[in-house]
């Protein structure tokens, strides 16, 4: 049955609720997939009728950068206007920020934006713990009967009418298909709808569905806004050296999963300078020592030379960096929907030109003999001719003859070889993810593809991604050869467990998201590794402190699970260790600064040898001796802080940078001294002017913005790249 089309938010809003009543528990994809105005219709209408009781399940729910005080609008909002446009808001994220929600309203999130909800009392009390792949169980028992979210039409030519794509969101959707399917046979209520956005672009994979999935289709011709866009930030030294180490880990042939974010961008642009430049890269490794001190586990585990046989991507989330490591020819390692050829095509004995070879190579393995499912597979990967048939254990021929469905005899797999074979294995794919969002220049970049390259970034259910096992466990398995999976944590502690989402006292910072999924498929996969990525240090209130602890009142990575750890200071390979082995190697990757007290509770505990000595080596890790160590190859214009460009312009990135820095002085006394010498300066400094025209405080007209001339001076003059 056709879905109904609405031009009007507000009509679809009424059709649901005829539908399903007036108790609405919606389901809402991460990220960008939300239609916001259809979302904020929905909102208002509740607001209005305290008699409708709306549910919202969902999680990462997007919004412009905030700022706190007269500096900080000065500098983001235009910024913000530029960059988001006319995006439209989240109506129920204003109301939560406010703490109008009214009580019919619920909001619930699996995903929070990192560290932005920590003092609000209704997300930390909503928060849904939840790994990714049980979120669509979870939904379904709190009585979710809507799910919505934007699709993307195709573009002329491409599909016939009538198929619509997820876009960017297939993540939960995919998945819940079938059980939406179910309840509409049984009579339960439910309204799957979709807000076609002419931005969005058009995906393969389990993206691609028909438009009479939908029961209700908003094409709003005034909802055409730009999808929510995140700049890049620009990338540290300390993400950049991180980075370094991730990519002697990743293995030629193998398979990536990569995050969003600095780090990500930081471990994209490494893995190209291995690939691009591998007597350079090389000669990094050497010069910092990175080589001398982890040769054996770089040996065993990953590598330096350049990628011949390519990468996969099963990642979570498709980031930008995907398309970047496609554009250098290092993502390029095809996976096809079938083990068996999958892992031929893995150990050498085919290539994915498909010949004589090609049978014997399946006869050498064992396959003598072919079922209907067999010669449907092996179709559908194009070792045979679309116009070669299947019936009672014959294959028959596009002339009509019929040959043994077997591959025994020689004969028999000569004849088959003249008369039956495809040209090329097909349908293989670069990339399975989840769901995807990042800058404006990412999603024009997927819109521009061919649709022959778009499809090889295939979207998927989660349950594919992020989970191994199911009825695909052995074609995922023969996939994800030599898998890295890579992802941040805030904190690890003294005996291997990791610290990613919440607080000691139980506040949450972000969510569980997909990482527990991908830990525990490092371990159940015989070649895969888990990297788990954290800076050394942070710096709260103008104090530094160690993010390896000695214990820590929550974890999201339990010890049991733990395997590769990475620093700026190094990897700590920690998978088998024994307790005392996972300290020492701990040790060797933190910030000297805090290793005797890491090792004084190690003593305590009795974890360590009363002989025990640091390591001569790991004194050394300190921010100074790490920057000197790099100065060389950052002169050189290696490790640049923006190596994908920018949305920022460089007035903005310059200024980002100085008030930065003047928030962490203002954070102790020494600082806030530091601050006013500074302002007693004069501001009329040439350097500056640019500067305080952007803040538009270069002539200023009152007190306050005198005052707020001579503290944005003072930013730049302790920042001191001006001067």
């Amino acid at each position: 049955m056709n879905p109904v089309r609405f031009t009007q938010p507000d009509d679809c809003v009424e059709a649901t609720l005829s539908r399903v009543g007036r108790h609405i528990v919606m389901g809402l994809p991460v990220a960008i997939g939300k239609p916001n105005p259809l979302v904020n219709a929905f909102v208002r209408r509740a607001v209005g009728d305290p008699g409708i009781r709306l549910t919202i399940v969902t999680a990462l729910s997007l919004r412009v950068p905030r700022w706190h005080g007269d500096l900080e609008r000065r500098l983001l909002q235009p910024l913000t206007q530029r960059i988001f446009g006319n995006t439209p808001e989240l109506e129920y994220v204003r109301l939560i920020e406010q703490g109008r929600l009214p009580p019919n309203i619920e909001v619930i999130e699996f995903y929070l934006e990192p560290g932005a909800w920590l003092g609000n009392e209704h997300l930390q009390r909503h928060y849904l713990s939840s790994n990714y792949t049980h979120v669509a169980r979870d939904a379904l028992r709190r009585g979710m009967n809507v799910v919505a979210q934007i699709v993307a039409a195709p573009p002329a030519d491409e599909m016939p009418a009538g198929v619509l794509s997820l876009g960017s969101n297939p993540d939960l959707t995919a998945d819940l298909l079938p059980q939406i399917a179910s309840m509409r046979a049984s009579g339960q209520p439910f309204a799957l709808i979709g807000q076609v956005h002419r931005e969005l672009p058009f995906m393969y994979g389990d993206a691609l569905v028909a438009s009479d999935t939908f029961d209700f289709l908003v094409e709003d011709p005034a909802a055409d806004y730009p999808l929510f866009a995140p700049p890049n930030l620009p990338i540290g030294l300390t993400e950049h050296v991180i980075a370094l180490h991730v990519s002697t880990l990743l293995r030629d042939g193998g398979t990536l999963q990569l995050g969003i974010g600095e780090l990500g961008d930081a471990i994209v642009y490494a893995t190209q300078l291995r690939h691009r430049q591998p007597a350079v890269y090389r000669e990094v490794l050497e010069s910092t020592g990175i080589l001398e001190k982890h040769r054996r586990l770089i040996e065993t585990e990953g590598g330096t030379a350049p990628f011949e046989r390519g990468l996969y991507g099963c990642s979570e989330m498709l980031v930008d960096g995907f398309l970047d490591l496609y554009r250098s020819g290092i993502l390029r390692r095809r996976v096809y929907p079938s083990a068996r050829i999958q892992r031929l095509l893995d150990e050498g004995h085919i290539d994915e030109t498909v010949s004589r070879r090609t049978l014997d190579a399946l006869s050498a393995a064992g396959m003598n003999r072919m079922s209907y499912v067999d010669f449907n597979e092996l179709r559908e990967v194009g070792v045979f001719r679309d116009d070669v048939q299947y019936e009672r254990g014959m294959l028959i021929a596009p002339d009509g003859a019929l040959l043994p469905a077997g591959f025994d005899d020689p004969a028999h797999r000569e004849s088959i070889a003249r008369q039956c074979l495809g040209e090329r294995l097909r349908n293989g794919v670069l990339v399975d993810a989840g769901f995807f969002f990042g800058p404006k220049a990412f999603y024009a970049g997927l819109r521009e593809l061919p649709a022959e390259q778009r499809r090889l970034f295939a979207m998927r259910g989660i349950s594919f991604v992020n989970e191994l096992y199911g009825h695909e466990w052995e074609l995922k398995t023969a996939q994800r050869r030599h898998a890295r999976f890579v992802n941040t944590t805030m904190m690890v502690t003294g005996l291997g467990a990791a610290v990613s989402d919440a607080l000691e006292d139980g506040r949450v910072v972000s969510g569980v998201g997909g990482q527990y999924n991908f830990v525990a498929m490092a371990h159940a996969l015989a070649e895969a590794r888990s990297i788990l990525c954290l800076r050394s240090t942070r710096v709260s209130k103008g104090k530094v402190t160690s993010n390896i602890v000695w214990n820590y009142g929550h974890t999201t990575i339990p010890r049991h699970l733990r395997d590769i750890v990475v620093t700026e200071y190094g990897i700590a390979d920690l998978r088998g260790r024994t307790d005392e082995e996972i300290v020492q190697a701990l040790v060797a990757v933190m910030d000297a600064r805090f290793q005797d007290d890491f090792v004084a509770a190690a003593h305590r505990a009795k974890k360590l040898p009363a002989d025990y000595r640091i390591p001569a080596q790991a004194r050394d890790n300190r921010p100074d001796i790490l920057a000197a160590r790099f100065a060389r190859w950052r002169d050189a214009g290696l490790f640049a802080s923006l190596p994908y460009g920018s949305d920022f312009t460089g007035e903005e990135r310059v200024l980002m940078k100085a008030l930065k820095g003047l928030a962490a002085q203002a954070a102790t006394w020494a600082g806030r001294l530091r601050i006013a010498t500074a302002m007693l300066a004069s501001p009329d400094v040439p350097e500056f002017r640019p500067l305080l025209e952007r803040m538009a405080l270069a002539a200023p007209s009152s007190f306050r913005e005198r005052i707020g001339r001579r503290l944005v001076a003072a930013a730049l003059r302790l920042d001191g790249s001006l001067l």
